[in-house]
């Protein structure tokens, strides 16, 4: 079963970039993240969309 889940490590590997880079995007809210307990996850559907410039950020109230 493939999981829903990445970590920073997986998120970078997935989109080409350093895990620094990852850390500075969702620190500065460039990419679509959540936190759980402290650790950094993105979620691999929304992940994709994005990267395809598809995704539209809903706002929390």
């Amino acid at each position: 079963m493939k999981r829903i889940t990445l970590t920073v490590t997986e998120a970078a590997e997935l989109i080409g970039v350093s895990q620094n880079t990852v850390y500075a995007m969702a620190r500065e809210g460039q990419i679509p993240h959540t936190r759980v307990r402290g650790r950094i996850l993105f979620h691999r559907d929304v992940i994709e969309t994005w990267l395809r410039g598809e995704y539209a950020q809903v706002s929390q109230a």
